[in-house]
């Protein structure tokens, strides 16, 4: 079970985990050993609550497909076994990340000291200025 908070658990069968070779540098061991981890995972079929269904259907992120699937690669470590912990975790973050609620805005205004307070500040540095100016007499 893949644990997303208190309440929301997800059960592993449902996601797929691949192993694929790494990319990059590594020598001899990138060639040999699939150490990187591919990791799917489908919204829609998955036992997640509607709430977050909908809410991760709906995130701007290009790691979830039009489909509705999150394909994640983690390829960080050069141990299969740390890279497959790294998409778990990747996955619980971006769940999470998700289905935050924002706090609605409420508009505000300026206090009218304060208003007063910044005029007054304006003014007076107004008047410096002025008095760098060229003098007439």
């Amino acid at each position: 079970m893949l644990k997303i908070t208190n309440s929301v658990q997800i059960p592993l069968n449902e996601i797929e985990i691949d192993a694929i070779r790494a990319q990059g540098a590594g020598g001899q061991n990138v060639n040999k050993v699939s150490s990187a981890v591919h990791l799917r995972f489908d919204i829609r079929s998955s036992s997640l609550p509607a709430f977050h269904k909908d809410k991760l259907l709906a995130f701007n992120d290009q790691r979830i497909t039009n489909e509705g699937v999150i394909i994640i690669k983690a390829q960080k470590f050069r141990s299969q076994d740390k890279n497959r912990a790294d998409a778990l975790q990747r996955l619980a973050e971006l769940i999470n990340k998700a289905t935050v609620v924002q706090k609605s805005r409420r508009a505000t205004k300026p206090s009218r000291n304060s208003q007063k307070r910044r005029m007054d500040s304006k003014t007076k540095r107004s008047k410096v200025k002025n008095l760098r100016g060229k003098i007439d007499f």
